[in-house]
């Protein structure tokens, strides 16, 4: 008899909104007008799934109708991001405000103006198979546990559903069509877990290229 997965955190996509907050300096600097850069963050990776806003609304009003301090969240709120509001304001305001912003998307989230990921949580919710890929297999202990980057990636291969396979393959053709400079991919690559140079004479774009092509044959 197998064993049931334990529930999702109470807050697990107002988690996931904090955390734009985190990787943009840990700080609400909407305004009622504008959002900022954590929120703005998470709308255009909202903008391809706008259901995960709609979530974000609905446990938005859960911890306000609750209370910040209520005993009866303390631990699922100790376990979110904590984000700084400015000086003179509550957390509970500054929610409030990105719930306004959340919902105006909702009602048209085509508006929401679309560029390259901006922070390292944007680039991983952009392409989370790439950075399973990327992090999971050629980060910093690679050395430990592989003899060549062919045998990571076979492990790779051999391990993940072909489904996988066949999305990890699509975000890498998505990168190098989406970047075009040498520099912005470094970026985007090691935000995604990438802690290891390609093989020596091949460039970084030509590696991924080369990476992609084994899965897809595969």
């Amino acid at each position: 008899m197998s064993q049931a997965l334990p529930p999702e955190p109470r807050f697990y996509e107002l988690s996931e909104l904090l955390e734009a907050y985190a990787n943009t300096g840990f700080t609400f600097s909407d305004t009622p007008e504008t959002p900022g850069p954590g929120l703005a963050s998470y709308l255009r990776i909202a903008a391809r799934d706008p259901a995960r806003a709609s979530t974000a609304v609905h446990q938005i009003d859960d911890l306000l109708s609750v209370g910040l301090f209520s005993d009866e969240i303390a631990d699922d709120v100790e376990n979110l991001q904590h984000i700084r509001p400015p000086m003179g304001t509550s957390v509970e305001h500054c929610l409030r405000i990105a719930r306004d912003h959340l919902n105006r998307f909702l009602e048209d989230p085509s508006r929401v103006p679309q560029m390259n990921p901006q922070n390292n949580w944007e680039w991983n919710e952009r392409f989370p198979e790439l950075s399973q890929l990327l992090g999971g297999r050629f980060h910093q202990d690679f050395s430990y546990f592989y003899d060549s980057r062919d045998a990571a990636l076979d492990e790779y291969i051999s391990e993940v559903e072909p489904e996988t396979r066949t999305q990890a393959a699509q975000e890498i053709n998505e990168l190098l069509t989406m970047v075009s400079s040498d520099q912005e991919l470094d970026t985007a690559t090691t935000a995604l877990g990438l802690d290891l140079l390609p093989p020596e004479g091949t460039s970084l774009r030509q590696w991924l290229e080369l990476i992609r092509r084994r899965i897809t044959a595969a």
